[in-house]
């Protein structure tokens, strides 16, 4: 076996099935719900195109009655800014129909901040809640009710630790619903919580729920890595069955999800962020989706228990909602299994320990291009005995060349006979043919998985290294990197032995470092620059592991045999 030829090709089936995945993605990621239109406005949502899920019980007519003070108020939008979130809520319904991201901008050196939510007239990704049941205020059929609040704009100020929003509303026979919306300082979670006050005479059926809608077709991927367009779009769960799944648009179109379970959550995925309701804890709960086909759009949600609040007696329900990036810590805090929304794909038992080293490098390094570096460094260290080996089989190798050369000639084309002489040339002297191949192998998981962490890590997202890089996770702007990368190939290629002799295999191994330079061009510089550093650290082993085996005589060994 060839060790070099074979290496190279298994290389280069690797770097192919990346690129395979970017042209059979389903889905494709918004970077953003306003990149298709700036200057887009929030559109208020209106009550009666609301998918609303139906409550566990309605009146003895089959419907809710109408309350009068939902017609009389005057819908409006208030905005909620805390250090990390600016929420707009619509009050009829108090649906979270626009969010930004304070500390995550819309693109690279841009005045605007990433918007996660959006009810713009092409792309709707929004955050609805609501009581439903019999005397649910959402279950009324004249529509949605449209909450009171004092002030339309709250901000939370320096030294405040939290900020409480409340909007009240009063139904007609006297009964006070507040939902309260709560923001925490350094967090992406958001408490909705509503108060029922009964002081009417009769008792109180109400059953919360909360959904994420969104439009299946969003808009197109900006930037410059086109491999972002292989992230995930689309809704998920989780549930005391499983720990986290992805119900993507397609089978929300096939069959509606309808699950209990203890707690849970629901969410939308995209590229870096996440939308996630988080279902109330010790609570059995039912988690639903439903196919807007009309519109275009797809909801997936929550309801919780059906609860009855006594005449004379208060009942507060409450939920959480993410919203931001995806924070695998802070995520976990939040509620279980919600990191898995970072996700790695199937060698993440690889993934999440390589960004638990990344993470920690770059608390020393500051730099995240540096932390790669160094990342990069620890891996090739590991794997130094295993490259050690697949130098030494490659040198070994070589040196059986001319034994192989004289077999070839002894049996001619008998196949049978020359294999047989082969393996035993190769047992007498303790050469394993497979040993160039089986290290890369080894190191091709290690490789899938860093990519899956360079992808799927929001910390790198616009992060810099130096000079002209001043964002690791598109690729490079002036292909510098996949430059070197190709030319430190090229070096490695001329540094192997190889005993290549058909004219037609020495051409395609002389373009393989093209072929490789081209693919990376459109990979994430984050990985380009891994790859390279690699290369230079595999250009250093091999010089130092082949002066080494000169050292132990193994080509005075050669030379005797070629004698």
């Amino acid at each position: 076996m060839e060790s070099q030829r074979n290496i190279l090709i298994i290389a280069l089936l690797l770097v192919s099935f990346l690129i395979w995945q970017q042209w059979t993605a389903k889905d494709v990621q918004p970077e953003t719900a306003q990149q298709s239109s700036q200057t887009t406005q929030v559109q208020a949502n209106q009550g009666d195109d609301d998918f609303i899920p139906q409550g566990d019980q309605a009146n003895d007519e089959g419907e809710v009655p109408t309350d009068a003070s939902s017609a009389v108020a005057k819908q409006h939008l208030i905005t909620v800014t805390s250090d990390t979130l600016k929420l707009t809520i619509d009050t009829q319904g108090g649906d979270v129909v626009r969010t930004e991201l304070l500390e995550h901008d819309d693109s690279l050196d841009s005045d605007d901040k990433f918007v996660l939510l959006a009810n713009n007239a092409d792309f709707v990704h929004v955050a609805q809640s609501g009581l439903i049941g019999r005397d649910g205020p959402d279950s009324n059929v004249a529509g949605r009710p449209i909450y009171h609040s004092e002030q339309q704009q709250y901000v939370l100020a320096d030294g405040q630790d939290s900020l409480t929003v409340p909007m009240t509303f009063t139904n007609d026979k006297g009964v006070v619903f507040t939902k309260n919306f709560t923001l925490t300082r350094d967090s992406h979670v958001v408490n909705v919580s509503y108060g029922i006050n009964n002081q009417s005479g009769e008792p109180v059926q109400a059953q919360l729920y909360g959904q994420l809608k969104q439009s299946i077709n969003g808009p197109e991927e900006k930037g410059g890595n086109m491999l972002m367009a292989s992230a995930y779009r689309g809704p998920a769960y989780s549930s005391d069955e499983t720990r986290y799944t992805k119900y993507d648009f397609k089978k929300v179109q096939e069959a509606n999800l309808n699950q209990s379970t203890e707690a849970g959550w629901v969410a939308m995925l995209q590229h870096y962020f996440v939308s996630a309701w988080i279902a109330p804890k010790q609570e059995q709960n039912q988690l639903y989706s439903s196919a807007l086909n009309n519109r275009g759009q797809a909801a997936i949600g929550f309801k919780a228990p059906l609860v009855t609040v006594a005449p004379g007696t208060e009942q507060t329900l409450s939920a959480d909602l993410w919203l931001g990036p995806k924070l695998q810590k802070k995520m976990a805090a939040a509620a279980d299994n919600l990191d898995l929304t970072v996700d790695y794909g199937w060698l993440w038992f690889i993934a999440q320990p390589l960004f638990k080293l990344l993470h920690f490098l770059q608390s020393f390094a500051v730099n995240w291009g540096l932390a790669i570096i160094l990342t990069t460094f620890v891996v090739r260290g590991v794997m130094y005995p295993l490259t050690k080996a697949q130098y030494t089989s490659m040198a070994k190798m070589r040196m059986l060349q001319p034994k192989l050369k004289e077999l070839k000639e002894r049996h001619g084309s008998d196949r049978q006979k020359m294999s047989q002489g082969m393996m035993e040339l190769y047992k007498k002297e303790k050469v394993n043919p497979l040993g160039g191949c089986l290290p890369i192998l080894v190191q091709m998981p290690i490789f899938i998985s860093l990519y899956w962490v360079l992808m799927e890590s929001v910390e790198l997202r616009h992060a810099p290294f130096m000079l002209w890089i001043e964002d690791l996770s598109v690729r490079d702007p002036y292909f510098v990197l996949p430059v070197l990368m190709g030319a430190s190939m090229f070096l490695i290629q001329k540094m192997s032995p190889t005993t290549v002799t058909d004219p037609m295999q020495q051409k395609v191994m002389q373009f393989m470092p093209i072929i490789f330079t081209f693919f990376f061009l459109w990979f994430p510089a984050g990985l380009t620059l891994y790859w390279l550093v690699s290369n230079v650290v595999t250009i250093t082993q091999q010089w130092y592991i082949f002066r080494q085996l000169e050292k132990k005589g193994l080509h005075g060994n050669k030379n005797k045999a070629e004698s």
